[in-house]
């Protein structure tokens, strides 16, 4: 699938996480679980198409992310996904990457990524939990979904981002 097409469908995932989502999550857990479907692309597009594509993707839609839902303070989400994303795409650079190790990259990375924006509004002072309530009532439920997400998406992402990558030959351009 080219580029432009896993854009769409990460437009697509983008609409599903600020829309349709809530209509399927139980009243009493709307406030504690945050969909990041497109954090989740983003870190495929590392894993299996290289830090700077995941860093481009990250900035894009979490500025996407923060002018649409977020905006108390433009660019964390932006700066926390492009981050996140680079960094994965560096950790994981030209390894060969099993189901297992997806998913822990991508678990480790929604965890970071949470972190760094907790500590963001933290430090301009838009929060005033602590850390480990935002853990346990925020973070590690949408941690869990998060790798639900990732772990049904795995197979046609992986098939998307390969296959994004492969020289057309004379017979595809049949």
């Amino acid at each position: 699938m080219s580029l432009q097409r896993i854009i769409g469908v990460m437009l697509l995932f983008f609409l599903t996480e600020g829309t349709l989502f809530y209509w399927l999550v139980p009243d009493d857990m709307v406030g504690r679980i945050v969909p990041h479907f497109t954090l989740a692309f983003v870190l495929f597009a590392a894993l299996y198409r290289g830090r700077h594509s995941a860093l481009l993707l990250g900035l894009s839609f979490g500025l996407l992310q923060d002018l649409a839902f977020y905006g108390r303070i433009l660019g964390v989400h932006s700066f926390s996904m492009g981050l996140v994303g680079y960094l994965t795409g560096l950790l994981i650079e030209r390894k060969r990457s099993t189901l297992l190790m997806a998913l822990s990259m991508i678990g480790l990375s929604t965890l970071v990524y949470d972190t760094v924006v907790y500590f963001v509004y933290k430090v301009f002072r838009l929060t005033d939990q602590t850390y480990e309530w935002a853990l346990s009532q925020h973070i590690i439920p949408s941690l869990f979904l998060q790798l639900l997400f990732a772990l049904a998406l795995y197979v046609p992402a992986r098939r998307w981002f390969e296959g994004s990558l492969k020289p057309k030959t004379e017979e595809d351009e049949d």
